[in-house]
């Protein structure tokens, strides 16, 4: 049984592009193995997948062949993420912004971690999504 499925299957040392057996012609495999689940990467990996398919498209097929797209995509949302809430707790503790602001004054509260939000925000996409 195992030699029928050698048969069925090649891979070839050069390349190290595996072949599967159709019929009498062998096909190389080329089942994206790196793909994503859309419900697998957050906000930043979704965002810098749309900006590699739109403006790095060498890039985004340089990721997929090598199948290290999905590991990259992984990594870019991992890492987005814990620079966010580090840069967040950073911001909020050098403008002293406190539980007991958004207890006395909630909109002003609300202005100020929306003004960090954003700052944060740009600074993940220009380090991390859109480079």
């Amino acid at each position: 049984m195992e030699s029928e499925e050698l048969k069925e299957r090649l891979i070839d040392k050069k390349t190290g592009i595996e072949y599967i057996k159709k019929g009498d012609y062998y096909f190389p495999n080329l089942v994206d193995s790196a793909s994503v689940k859309a419900n697998e990467l957050g906000k930043y990996g979704k965002l810098r997948l749309k900006y590699l398919l739109e403006h790095k498209k060498a890039e985004y097929t340089c990721f997929w062949l090598d199948n290290k797209l999905r590991s990259h995509l992984l990594e870019i949302d991992k890492t987005a993420n814990e620079r966010f809430n580090l840069l967040m707790k950073q911001f909020t503790e050098q403008e002293n912004i406190t539980e007991e602001l958004k207890a006395t004054n909630q909109m002003e509260w609300v202005c100020r971690m929306n003004n960090i939000k954003n700052r944060v925000e740009e600074i993940i996409f220009n380090e991390l999504i859109y480079v």
